[in-house]
């Protein structure tokens, strides 16, 4: 197989038809279109970069000052990242199509796989055993899978055509409701949810009618008490702590208690790099990964947060602004539902550190320490290039609009 550049938006087109349409006929690219295409996706990997650079200095600084034993292995995965960015990015997006299933099967099998050889922290069974001291987390992993396999199945359908045909939506359902109940029984309920709302949207995307929707919200607001008592008690004890902290303040309140302490104690502009008495003195819980926006915010204050909270949200604006370019549904939905899922990952993670949300354990992409979200991000960043290098392209059966408008 022949790498392509993945800044070259006409690379595609090389050797590679798009269903009925040959490589040949397709029509002629602007080479100033192109240029500023590949600047836009290098100005992309740079602004990442920028990001992750940014998460190794705070576990630097959480580490008292020391790249031991946090900064220099994030780094370390931050480069393998990038690599498996370019190398995604380098490959056609019609060949992602066409492993979607592939994905999607050896998702589900590694989550399996988890249930049985997986490894137990804190009475949760996330992390599976590669090789030697290398763990992965496969739910991570299966978020992409999800929304590349959905984005395939739908781009085979006329938009709203689901909403005529309900039956169609039996598959996606259980595509999304088989690893959803996976994840439930390591458990990791925060992680469930998210693949059961990335799901969810990935049908909204694809043009069901919002009453669909309304029945299933009420159907879902009547079984509450049903899903309450699903819950384990830990998990129902972190609901009540979010409602009320203050209620155990030694006990399933002192996170989100300490880390108010130390949103509080940064101010205006912080109390300075390395000087966070919250993280060195070890008052805060989980400081290198599920928490590390307190360490930040306590560093930098109120406009190191607010900073890091803008170059988040360019990166999506960013995002988004190719999916609208997209001009198949396929690529469009795809780099859609990959934004989401990012977007996912900051607003519960910031807002379950600020007291906003219930903790649920979700990291901050490429500021917390672990590998698995990491490469899961550089993954998606891959994905997302080589769907904009590919935006005119034909996937599935027609080209048409998508639920969003564009």
């Amino acid at each position: 197989m022949t790498l392509l550049n993945p800044f070259r938006r006409d690379a595609l087109f090389e050797g590679y038809s798009s269903y009925g349409e040959s490589a040949s006929s397709a029509r002629p690219r602007n080479p100033l279109s192109s240029a500023l295409l590949q600047g836009a996706h290098l100005f992309l990997l740079f602004w990442v970069l920028a990001i992750a650079g940014f998460g190794v200095l705070i576990l630097y600084s959480v580490a008292g000052g020391s790249w031991q034993p946090w900064a220099e292995a994030q780094a370390m995965r931050v480069l393998l990242g990038l690599a498996i960015a370019i190398l995604v990015a380098s490959l056609p997006l019609r060949l992602w199509y066409r492993l979607a299933w592939v994905g999607w099967f050896l998702g589900v099998g590694l989550l399996v796989a988890t249930e049985w050889f997986g490894v137990t922290v804190n009475q949760a069974t996330r992390w599976l055993p590669i090789f030697g001291s290398l763990q992965i987390q496969p739910s991570e992993l299966m978020r992409i899978a999800l929304i590349v396999v959905l984005a395939r199945w739908f781009s085979g359908f006329r938009h709203g055509e689901v909403s005529r045909k309900p039956w169609l939506l039996l598959p996606p359902l259980l595509l999304i409701v088989i690893p959803v109940l996976l994840v439930l029984r390591q458990p990791d309920l925060g992680t469930g949810l998210i693949l059961a709302v990335l799901g969810i949207s990935m049908i909204f995307m694809a043009g069901l009618h919002w009453a669909y929707f309304l029945i299933g919200a009420c159907g879902l607001v009547a079984s509450a008490p049903l899903l309450w008592a699903q819950l384990h008690e830990y998990q129902q004890r972190r609901v009540l702590t979010f409602l009320n902290p203050e209620s155990d303040p030694l006990g399933s309140g002192y996170h989100i208690l300490q880390s108010k302490i130390a949103l509080g104690s940064g101010g205006i502009s912080g109390k300075g790099f390395l000087e966070g008495t919250q993280a060195q003195l070890d008052f805060l819980p989980e400081k290198h990964t599920d928490f590390i926006f307190t360490t930040l915010a306590e560093e930098f204050g109120l406009i190191g947060g607010a900073t890091l909270i803008g170059f988040y949200l360019f990166f999506f604006i960013a995002l988004l602004l190719i999916a609208v370019r997209c001009r198949n549904f396929f690529s469009k939905v795809l780099v859609s539902g990959l934004c989401l899922n990012l977007a996912s990952y900051v607003f519960i993670n910031i807002g379950m550190v600020s007291g906003l949300l219930p903790v649920v354990g979700v990291p901050l992409p490429l500021l917390s320490f672990g590998g698995t979200v990491t490469l899961a991000v550089f993954l998606s960043l891959g994905l997302v290039i080589s769907a904009s290098q590919a935006r005119d392209e034909t996937f599935g059966r027609t080209r048409r609009r998508s639920k969003l408008g564009f």
